[in-house]
């Protein structure tokens, strides 16, 4: 094989390399971040053994093309790993800065090695600088501190104070004495974004689901639609279910039955009743407008004890 050959065949498996190993790096930074979250533990192990599966395959194919230098890093990171994989162990937050700090090597050698610039590579500056964080105890106390009128209203099934606290509580039991502050604002502005989603997507169906009740009050709907109205709603109840409104859930999931039965013709329907099905579908949006706007309550008064 020429010199020419073998550059040009090198080179084409340092880019597949480098394609596999931007898929492997956003895998380990996406369970990274969700690790540094407190998750019950069988997905703490679980997270964890994605991170050290992926610098795992990223080391060893680093060593098939010859990329010591990022070999070296990946295999380096491993320990690393394991300080943070077990739920029930002593876990601090300087354990998980040194951990990505490792992965700021491993960014830096593939960079050196491949002439490409990952995007993900965290920036140096904020790797060596501790995260803002905040005592589990004195979080604890802050929250227990909320006035109740502070909560959402009774139509919530879920009382994020509550949830906050008892990941704390897991933090606590695990050792861990300091959590971090921004997973806590990237927690709650998660909710926020799932839950404005899901009211985003019922306002959307309303439309169609009122079209279709009209349909079947004026005297039937084309299968069809009928069948287009009955997949919207399974969406719907799933959707309820990611963002656990369980009042939600249980109406779609009865309205889901209902649409079903008419549309396979099983049971006679009078208008009375697509009216009254109707009136309890505006009913549940409108409780999800107050569902929602508890739950931007509740997170505006988690964040309002939080240190600046």
């Amino acid at each position: 094989m020429s010199v020419e050959t073998e550059d040009a065949f090198q080179k084409e498996l340092i880019e597949l390399f480098v394609q596999e190993a931007q898929e492997w790096l956003q895998q380990i930074h996406v369970a990274l971040d969700e690790l540094q979250q407190a998750p019950p533990a069988e997905r703490h192990r679980s997270l964890a053994q994605t991170i050290q599966v992926g610098i795992t395959n990223l080391g060893g194919s680093a060593a098939t093309i010859h990329l010591s230098d990022v070999e070296r890093a990946s295999f380096s990171a491993l320990p690393f790993v394991e300080a943070v994989q077990e739920p029930g162990a002593s876990i601090s937050a300087d354990d998980f800065l040194a951990l990505c700090k490792q992965l700021g090597h491993i960014h830096g050698a593939l960079t050196r090695a491949t002439g490409v610039t990952f995007e993900s590579e965290p920036d140096q500056t904020a790797v060596e600088s501790a995260p803002a964080v905040i005592g589990t105890q004195e979080l604890l106390v802050r929250l227990r501190a909320i006035p109740e009128q502070r909560m959402a209203p009774e139509t919530s099934s879920r009382n994020l104070v509550q949830t906050v606290m008892a990941q704390a509580e897991g933090l606590m039991n695990r050792g861990m004495e300091q959590c971090n502050l921004a997973s806590i604002h990237e927690f709650l502005d998660r909710l926020e974004e799932a839950e404005q989603g899901f009211l985003d997507l019922v306002r959307q169906d309303i439309l169609h689901l009122s079209t279709l009740f009209q349909a079947l009050q004026n005297g039937g709907a084309a299968s069809a639609q009928l069948q287009t109205a009955v997949e919207r709603v399974a969406q719907l109840w799933s959707a309820a279910q990611q963002v656990n409104a369980s009042h939600a859930m249980t109406f779609f999931m009865g309205l889901h039955s209902f649409l079903t039965l008419v549309m396979e013709q099983r049971i006679g329907v009078g208008t009375h009743r697509y009216e009254a099905v109707h009136s309890r579908l505006v009913q549940t949006v409108d409780s999800l407008e107050e569902w929602v706007q508890g739950g931007r309550t509740e997170r505006a008064a988690i964040q309002g004890v939080l240190p600046r």
